[in-house]
């Protein structure tokens, strides 16, 4: 599994406090909302706070092209990595 999935599977479970949940659970193929993991309108807007804070990533609240990015664990990789900021030196 790439990094960047991985980060960003750990990313959905520990901001939604999904707890049952491992990252080996989560397909990086399979729907984010309503049939795959489940995850509904409130838990696109924690996950898209958690990407932001992560990666520097903003993203329009309530566009096609939103929901393109949400559709997936790659379809959200694919967005973090051509969109990130480069980390800040410490």
């Amino acid at each position: 599994m790439p990094s960047l999935e991985l980060e960003l599977k750990e990313l959905i479970i520990s901001s939604l406090a999904l707890e049952d949940i491992r990252p080996e659970d989560i397909d990086s193929d399979a729907a984010l909302f309503v049939e795959g993991l489940g995850l509904d309108s409130i838990d696109a807007l924690e996950l898209g706070l958690a990407l932001q804070k992560r990666y520097g990533v903003h993203m329009s609240a309530d566009s096609a092209e939103t929901r393109k990015h949400f559709a997936n664990v790659k379809a959200l990789a694919a967005f973090v990595a051509a969109n990130r900021k480069p980390a800040q030196p410490t």
